[in-house]
């Protein structure tokens, strides 16, 4: 996107779900947005207005969701399963650490922090083998909830 433009500091989604990644090639920072006007980085929860890549997706409005979370990294030690939004991870889980996940059906957003806050993390069907995997630099999050706005 860089040759495109060089700062973004507003966007309006007019259909559909983008993720936005701070970097080429769907790295860096990420940041998941649904139908909506944003005036500002920081509406989006921005740590800045650098975007240098994006890609869109679908999935049923009333399609299943379901994604498994570990406390150790290779889908070991303790597991729990959830179809529903979690805005407080440590009222459900053991610990406030994923360290690996199977995502089965549907989208959805990991947050640094409590009650849908902090750095996201796009989580798309597949296995994620330890944090890393879904560019995470610590085990640590505080929320998790369903992408439904398509």
């Amino acid at each position: 996107m860089h040759p495109h433009f060089s700062r973004c500091n507003s966007i309006k989604v007019e259909s559909g779900c983008w993720v936005l990644y701070e970097k080429p090639n769907y790295m860096g920072y990420q940041y998941v947005l649904t139908r909506g006007e944003y005036p500002e980085y920081q509406c989006w929860m921005g740590y800045n207005d650098n975007i240098r890549s994006c890609q869109t997706f679908t999935y049923p409005r009333d399609g299943p969701y379901c994604i498994r979370i570990y406390e150790r990294p290779n889908f070991e030690g303790q597991m729990r399963e959830f179809s529903w939004d979690c805005d407080l991870l440590k009222d459900h889980f053991l610990s406030s650490d994923i360290h690996s996940c199977k995502v089965i059906e549907g989208y959805w957003t990991l947050y640094e922090h409590t009650k849908y806050r902090g750095r996201q993390f796009f989580m798309k069907p597949g296995e994620y083998q330890n944090y890393s995997d879904w560019g995470a630099k610590s085990a640590t999050f505080g929320s998790f909830r369903r992408i439904t706005d398509f």
